[in-house]
């Protein structure tokens, strides 16, 4: 009768060492995956298409990885070290090199796929030489060290995945966090060779691994300590104008620009952009604003709910009617509200709007609260980001307009800025298709905002008598609306003429569709 002989005990530290090394070692691997995501979103603005095309690419590379790393088993220990400093440089420098390509070189698909490939196939050869120095320290079943490695595989993962979003980004930011996880990557790997396993390292071995690892110590310090004047260049080469304040939020990045309008005039042309698109234009956003608002006002007003406009700008013409008893604002983004609050040009350009005690702000999802929401209102405007991100196709959807629906009362008004049913109809179209199957009588307008170009809306009540396009008897001197332009802004030329294109929903966001494929070639 034979009896299983317990490891000796010096053995369990090293095989925990393993295990550690396997933990730290995901983590950073899914911290670049989702590094490369992320920075996809911001700059392309598609997150499925972004995630889809990194984690398929990414995968298939660590199958590829795997396989390439049978060769290297006969010298597993050095050739981890390797492939961990390697692993450490690409990863790290990973967001800063993509982001170059897009800002100078317009090669931003191939290098992302570029780099997730080779970020993927130094991914999938750890676990194969991990698993053969896992063996080496103490000898077991094959099914027993799988499952050893893949349950520190899994939950290193994990803590990658909450670590990303929740503590590197708000801390270090994008680029800086890249970096950190590059060389905790790097630390984690040498630190493994070179206690538990530095006696099967030849002098030779150990010399190229210390040579190594001076030289990503050195591009990863110089990295970041010129990030910060890098991304400052990088993006100035995004936007034509000087960037004279640049923030990445927990949601989006947000840029202004400012600049003169031409030689010889003092105006200046201040630019708010979200994630790389143009919000307004201080030279003509009255334009925009005053379509937007003002046929909507003609009614009950008393109490107007504001979807989106976190810059203030739809607040500032709202608020001139002095009936409104309250705003109610609602956006997802604190940090947009706050720039608007504190910003002087763009104080001075919604003119301290926010400081006006009939509004109330609240910064949530406008999906979700109004989900829960039970006051009622008179007017809604909606002024949300155009549904060109999955993120933000489902707030024109026929479930969010029926939602909003559920709030606004029966003589109530909501108006959508719907985007241009010049450059982008079949988008513009699908919005309005989407407001009238939730239940509304709908009126498309659109007018011309040269920084736009022909920019739509839709104005819709409740049932199924259409709103009258007008303006309240009422209303303010306005710089750009009047009555014969908003009657005019009613026609629709015969090339632009209503399509019969299908509304949007949660499961069938055709409206996305629609948004990508139009703008393409703008």
């Amino acid at each position: 009768m034979t009896t299983d002989v317990p490891a000796r005990p010096q053995w369990r530290p090293a095989r925990a060492a393993v295990l550690l090394a396997v933990f730290v070692c995901a983590a950073c691997g899914l911290v670049y995956e989702l590094a490369l995501v992320a920075l996809g979103s911001y700059l392309i603005g598609d997150a499925v298409g972004q995630a889809s095309i990194v984690l398929g690419v990414m995968v298939f590379a660590m199958g590829v990885g795997a396989l390439i790393a049978k060769p290297l088993q006969s010298r597993a220990a050095a050739a981890f070290a390797a492939i961990e400093l390697t692993l450490a440089l690409l990863g790290g420098l990973s967001v800063l090199g993509l982001y170059a390509a897009f800002a100078w070189l317009d090669l931003y698909g191939p290098a992302l796929v570029g780099t997730a490939f080779v970020l993927g196939l130094l991914i999938g050869a750890e676990i194969p030489l991990l698993m053969v120095m896992l063996q080496r320290i103490r000898a077991q079943s094959a099914g027993s060290a799988v499952a050893d490695l893949f349950a520190a595989d899994y939950v290193g993962a994990l803590l990658g995945g909450l670590a990303f979003p929740f503590l590197l980004m708000p801390i270090f930011g994008q680029l800086k966090g890249a970096l950190v996880v590059g060389a905790v990557n790097a630390v984690a790997g040498l630190a493994l060779v070179c206690t538990v396993f530095r006696r099967e390292l030849s002098r030779r071995a150990r010399v190229a691994l210390g040579a190594g690892a001076v030289v990503v110590a050195l591009c990863l310090g110089y990295a970041w300590i010129t990030a910060h004047d890098f991304e400052l260049t990088a993006r100035q080469q995004l936007y034509r104008d000087p960037v004279v304040h640049a923030e990445r939020s927990r949601y989006q990045e947000i840029v202004l620009t400012r600049s003169v309008r031409e030689i010889g005039h003092t105006d200046t042309d201040l630019r708010l952009f979200l994630n790389g698109d143009l919000q307004f234009s201080s030279v003509d956003e009255y334009r925009y604003h005053e379509s937007l608002v003002h046929p909507a006002m003609a009614g009950p007003r008393g109490e107007v709910l504001v979807l989106g406009a976190g810059d203030g700008l739809a607040l500032r013409e709202i608020l001139k009617y002095p009936d409104v008893r309250r705003v109610t604002l609602v956006d997802l983004d604190p940090a947009v509200v706050r720039l608007a609050r504190t910003e002087p040009q763009l104080r001075e350009l919604n003119r301290d709007s926010f400081t006006d005690p009939r509004v109330r702000v609240l910064n949530v999802d406008a999906f979700g609260w109004l989900r829960t929401a039970t006051e009622r209102f008179d007017v809604v405007v909606a002024d949300l980001p155009d549904p060109d991100e999955t993120a933000t196709a489902k707030l024109y959807t026929i479930e969010f307009y029926a939602l909003i629906r559920s709030v606004l009362a029966d003589d109530g008004r909501l108006v959508v800025q719907s985007g241009s049913p010049y450059f982008a109809p079949r988008s513009y179209w699908s919005i309005e298709r989407s407001v009238r199957e939730a239940g509304f009588a709908t009126v498309p307008y659109h007018v011309d905002v040269p920084s736009f170009g022909d920019w739509g809306y839709v104005l819709a009540a409740p049932g199924s008598a259409a709103p009258a396009l007008a303006l309240p008897a009422d209303a303010p001197p306005l710089r750009f609306l009047t009555p014969s332009v908003l009657a005019a802004a009613a026609t629709f030329p015969a090339d632009r003429a209503r399509m019969d294109v299908p509304a949007s929903t949660l499961l069938q966001p055709r409206v996305l569709e629609y948004a990508r494929t139009e703008w393409r070639g703008y």
